[in-house]
Parts: structure tokens; sequence; C-alpha cells
């Protein structure tokens, strides 16, 4: 993960996605492009569908109508991904083992995993943690292990479901700066977030979701700076939003 590198495998592109829950239509013929570059931020209110869009673009959740495509040629097969939830769940390992297990599940060769586990502790800032065990980490570090564990994969692309959720300044400030660093290496990474603060320092590209449907997409800057729909306007005002 020393030098950036070409994504071949974006745009992301969603066409006509449909999902529902029972009665419940949660993603409604969503069509969305997605190219690489810096971060897109998803936001939206609560049920907007940010969480099950990261689901159906991790290949999680098979959507019921529509398709996903990758690529200029807009192919099925999907690039190397991962993903990363809010609140991860942590091995009763310490944080080396729970990072070799990763390291094995993602078939790195033996004899390479304990210097690329190295690699990753020391890119998350917990390389003086190695021996704790992962389940008496703090919220920030086992969200930091938790990418650690993602980035095994070496994911061309990174999907992370609001990573600074209930995390005090200093933890979510250590967790946007490993964000920055891994976008600056070329991962492609795709965030849902509920702090519009986090998305004004972060995204390159916002998408505002309402109610399993794209809103409105476009450069942060922009969006931020005047947003082209009355919903737009009115979220980012902070009125509550149904």
């Amino acid at each position: 993960m020393s030098s950036p590198r070409v994504i071949g495998c974006m745009p992301l592109a969603f066409e006509a996605v449909q999902l529902g829950a029972g009665d419940v239509a949660i993603l409604r013929g969503l069509s969305v492009e997605i190219a690489a570059g810096p971060p897109t931020v998803l936001i939206g209110p609560n049920g907007s569908g940010k969480t099950t869009f990261l689901r159906v673009a991790m290949g999680l959740v098979a959507p019921a109508g529509g398709r996903i495509a990758w690529g200029p040629e807009k192919s099925a097969a999907a690039p190397r991904r991962a993903i990363v939830f809010q609140r991860p769940v942590m091995l009763r390992r310490s944080v080396l083992g729970n990072l070799l297990f990763a390291l094995r599940a993602a078939h790195v060769e033996k004899q390479q995993r304990e210097r690329r586990a190295a690699e990753l502790l020391t890119l998350v800032g917990l390389e003086g943690f190695v021996h704790r065990p992962a389940r008496r980490l703090s919220g920030g570090e086992q969200q930091r292990l938790a990418l650690a564990r993602a980035l095994a994969r070496d994911p061309e692309v990174l999907f992370l479901d609001e990573p600074t959720a209930s995390l005090d300044p200093a933890a979510t400030k250590a967790i946007e700066d490993i964000v920055r660093t891994l976008a600056a290496k070329g991962i492609k990474i795709v965030m849902a977030t509920h702090d519009l603060g986090e998305a004004r320092r972060l995204a390159g590209e916002v998408v505002l979701l309402h109610r399993g449907a794209v809103v409105e997409i476009g450069p942060a800057d922009s969006f931020f700076a005047g947003p082209k729909t009355d919903y737009g306007r009115r979220f980012i005002a902070g009125e509550l939003l149904t």
C-alpha cells in the first residue's frame, strides 16, 4: 500500500436498484454512479437507505430488482472490496490475533502475515497494542482495528458505515486521518455518516439519500455552498425531515 494505484473497477453503478423488507421499500429504484477519486460520502436522515446502500454494494444483500455494475464496461464482476460497520465485532483474541485471522481469511501467505500485520497496525496507529485483548480496546481503538482487518483484504473499494458514530473528538479525528491516508493511497472510500461536519471534512462527493432514492449528488464543496434541491437546503439547515 505504499504507492497510489489507478482503480479500474470504477465507476460503481446502481441501476434502478430495488430492495424491500416485507411491504416496506428500502431502496426505491435507486440509480447512481460513483466514480473513482476522493471519498464519496452518503448523507441523509435515519431510514434513508445509507446502510442498505453499502450492504448491497458490498454484496451482502442481493437487490430485488435492478443491478449493480462495476467499471467502464458495466461488469457484474466485483473488485476487491471490504466493509467496516458502525459496531465491529472483535474476536476473543489479541489485537495481533484478530489481524492474523483476517489475513489468513484473505489468503495472505503465512510467511507474509506477520510483516503485513505490522504494516497495517502501524497504519492505524495500533503498533503498541499488539498483545492487548481486542475486546479491551476503547471504541475508537476497536474501530481502528476493524479498519486494519478490512485492509487485510487489500481492497480497491472500502465501504464505511458511520465509522465515527459515538466516538469522542480525538477518536473521530484518528479515524478521519486514516480515511484521508487510505484515499491518498488510491483506495476508493464510500462512507455513510450522519455528521455533516464530517461530511464537509472528508467528502470529495456527496450523495444525499431520502427514502431509498438519490435526491442530490455532486461535488461536496458545491453541495455545501448551495444545494440544488429544496430538500438538500432544508437538510443542511438542520430541519427535521421525514
